[in-house]
């Protein structure tokens, strides 16, 4: 979406009232080896999880109670906000229930479509 938004030509009403091209940006994504672009970069597992409890570390004296989690049927994080005293969750992001949700959509894929396209 970027590349097609950055590609496009638009104009720019300047404050004296003449249109002029608008500067445009160009987003380049990293290449590896094999020369196929990639739009994130890997890590291992053990590394994330490394920096993951680091943050955690880094945030609790900071009383702001944010805890970083890693939903085990999805490999994905999310951040959970508890409240100090009584060590209730308040809010999660992305809420869980939600990850559960894809998570079980995702198992049942193979039920109705046999291939991804």
């Amino acid at each position: 979406m970027i590349d097609r938004l950055s590609s496009a030509s638009q104009h720019v009403t300047q404050p004296s009232g003449e249109n002029r091209p608008a500067a445009s940006e160009t987003v380049h994504k990293p290449e590896n080896a094999s020369g196929s672009s990639k739009p994130y970069i890997d890590y291992d597992k053990s590394d994330i999880e490394k920096v993951i409890e680091t943050m955690n570390q880094f945030l609790e004296p900071t009383h702001t109670n944010m805890k970083f989690e890693l939903h085990e049927e999805l490999d994905r994080y999310f951040v959970t906000v508890v409240d100090s005293d009584t060590q209730e969750v308040i809010k999660e992001i992305p809420p869980k229930k939600l990850l559960d949700g894809y998570a079980k959509m995702a198992e049942f894929m193979g039920l109705l479509v046999d291939k991804k396209i």
